[in-house]
């Protein structure tokens, strides 16, 4: 049989349609982010068309942890104490204090029993989902309509039966648990901040109608840690319900600047993931210097509540000026601003004609990822983000969406400020 063939037309099929990626080279400076410098042409870096002086628009290191100089310093003497790899899996040699410290510290900035560290947060929701509904029997899984495919596939691959309801709609999803035998195990999973439309959830509702369906809770707060909640510990701590959700998920990577995932909850339930969770035993552990820096992040992180805020007013100016100039955008109060261009061929033009003609960076985002004919490109501010960075974002985008005279169909404009 000729594989390859088969790979091959599918592969043919995918680009055709316009789904194909490119990865955009960056070449991050800590001293001088936002600013980069990348090759948008394609082309090595000695090429005329590489460019020196380009801003970020879409990085996902919210509070530029990767950059803060105490981090740097921990993560360099633990290297040169340690060395470089863990040396093994949790169980066998890649054990080290580092790593348990971590873990403590994560519970203690959740303020939870007991948390487990991943290698990714993506690796942490598979298999902490794939485990925990492959190993009750007969689990009911609800899943919101727009969770991340880490938590799809987790789900998937448990082979649990899977209800899927309509993005943070509690009326449906009441009505799916309504529907299911009162005595039978049930999970709710769902995310706090959801980082393709921005949209915060109302974390304490769902424990509320958790309680009254007996169901047990799995909250992804990966854009959310770091950035929301008192000291920046998420959405549900926000929601005064943080200690009620059975499992927390949250990344190192996004609001802590470094690399990996996380679960905090309940002794009993993080000891049963310990145990039986394939993506925690059987793969190297993370760098012991990338768990120092993590656990130097989080000490300081706990304390940026100006940076936070800084943030946040800076997203509602933002969005106060899109509307004005008519650009579509998907409407909230979270950091993430994601500008709608609707058609895939679109949103490349815009990212592409950003980068040249105004050195602004920011990653078009198109099905898969998102459904068809919702393309977009999505804004995340950071500290480093100033006043003339921001006006300089407003005009290229001014300019570049009013040459294309977006036309915004009526059925869409519900979800949208323009």
């Amino acid at each position: 049989m000729n594989y390859k063939k088969i790979i091959k037309k599918q592969l043919d099929e995918f680009h055709s349609n316009g789904f194909g990626r490119t990865f955009t080279p960056i070449y991050r400076r800590k001293e001088s982010f936002p600013f980069t410098e990348i090759d948008f042409s394609e082309k090595s870096k000695i090429e005329e068309n590489f460019n020196t002086n380009t801003t970020i628009w879409c990085s996902n290191d919210y509070l530029n942890m990767s950059h803060h100089p105490s981090v740097i310093a921990r993560m360099i003497e633990v290297i040169k104490t340690v060395g470089t790899g863990s040396g093994g899996t949790r169980n066998i040699s890649g054990s080290t204090p580092y790593h348990n410290q971590l873990e403590t510290d994560l519970a203690k900035y959740h303020k939870r029993e007991k948390g487990l560290i991943f290698t990714s947060a993506y690796v942490a929701n598979q298999t902490t989902l794939a485990t925990l509904c492959k190993r009750i029997n007969g689990i009911k899984v609800f899943s919101d309509q727009l969770n991340h495919a880490s938590l799809i596939e987790g789900i998937k691959n448990s082979g649990a039966d899977c209800s899927i309801f309509r993005h943070n709609d509690l009326n449906h999803l009441e009505e799916l648990l309504k529907s299911t035998e009162n005595d039978r195990p049930k999970i709710i999973v769902f995310e706090s901040m959801y980082s393709m439309d921005g949209t915060e959830t109302n974390v304490s509702d769902y424990v509320n109608l958790a309680k009254k369906y007996g169901a047990m809770t799995y909250l992804d707060e990966v854009h959310a840690v770091g950035l929301y909640g008192k000291g920046g510990r998420g959405v549900a701590y926000k929601n005064g319900v943080s200690d009620e959700i059975d499992i927390i998920n949250g990344t190192l990577a996004k609001g802590f600047g470094q690399i990996g995932g996380y679960i905090v909850g309940d002794e009993i339930l993080i000891n049963f993931i310990k145990s039986f969770a394939p993506g925690f035993i059987f793969t190297t552990s993370m760098m012991p210097s990338i768990a120092a820096a993590a656990s130097k992040s989080i000490e300081i992180v706990e304390s940026l509540d100006e940076k936070r805020k800084d943030i946040f007013e800076k997203a509602n100016h933002i969005r106060k000026k899109l509307t004005k100039a008519n650009i579509p955008y998907v409407n909230s109060d979270s950091h993430i601003i994601p500008l709608l261009a609707y058609s895939t061929d679109k949103a490349k033009s815009y990212s592409r004609r950003l980068l040249e003609d105004y050195n602004i960076y920011i990653q078009p985002i198109f099905y898969p990822t998102v459904p068809r004919d919702s393309a977009r490109l999505r804004i995340t501010i950071t500290p480093k983000h100033t006043k003339e960075d921001i006006n300089h974002l407003l005009y290229a985008l001014s300019q570049t969406w009013n040459r294309e005279k977006i036309i915004i169909n009526s059925d869409k404009q519900s979800s949208i400020a323009i």
